[in-house]
C-alpha cells in the first residue's frame, strides 16, 4: 500500500490496524524497568489497606500515586 492511501484511509476513519506491524512498536519513556524498594512494614499494610479498598494491587497504588506527585511537582515548576 502506498503512502497516499494509507493516509486516506486514516483521515476517511477507516481501521487501518491490519495495515500496522506493532511487534516492534513502542511508547516513549513507557518502557518497564524493575527496582526494588524496601518499606517499613506499617507502610506496607498501609498500602495493603487502601489496594484492597480500591481494588487494585500495592504496585498499582505505588505507581498512581508516584505518578500523580511527580506529576504535581511538574505542575508546580511550571506554574513558578
Amino acid at each position: 500500500m502506498k503512502a497516499e492511501e494509507f493516509d486516506k484511509q486514516f483521515d476517511d476513519d477507516q481501521n487501518i490496524s491490519d495495515q500496522l506491524d506493532l511487534t516492534k512498536a513502542r511508547r516513549p519513556l513507557q518502557e518497564q524497568r524493575r527496582v526494588n524498594i524496601d518499606f517499613p512494614v506499617w507502610m506496607i499494610a498501609s498500602l495493603d489497606k487502601e489496594a484492597k479498598k480500591l481494588g487494585v494491587t500495592r504496585q498499582s497504588i505505588v505507581k498512581v500515586w508516584l505518578a500523580e506527585r511527580l506529576q504535581a511537582i511538574r505542575e508546580q515548576k511550571r506554574l513558578s
